[in-house]
């Protein structure tokens, strides 16, 4: 995967966590604890790569 695609898989992680703690923050109802909330590995799997996907989008903001 390329730097453009490394790009994507950033830009997504980014919105579906601003997606999903807009749902918390409005709903008080968590996406990624629903869909994955009986698999607790998972879910916290899925959180660190938004949390690191989110770092990759400052440090490239930086960078241009």
């Amino acid at each position: 995967m390329g730097k453009n695609g490394l790009m994507w898989v950033t830009t997504i992680l980014v919105i579906v966590g601003a997606l999903n703690w807009g749902l918390v923050g409005i709903f008080e109802w968590n996406l990624v604890s629903a869909i994955f909330g009986s698999i607790v590995w998972l879910e916290r799997a899925i959180y660190i790569l938004v949390g690191l996907a989110g770092l990759a989008e400052l440090i490239m903001l930086f960078k241009k």
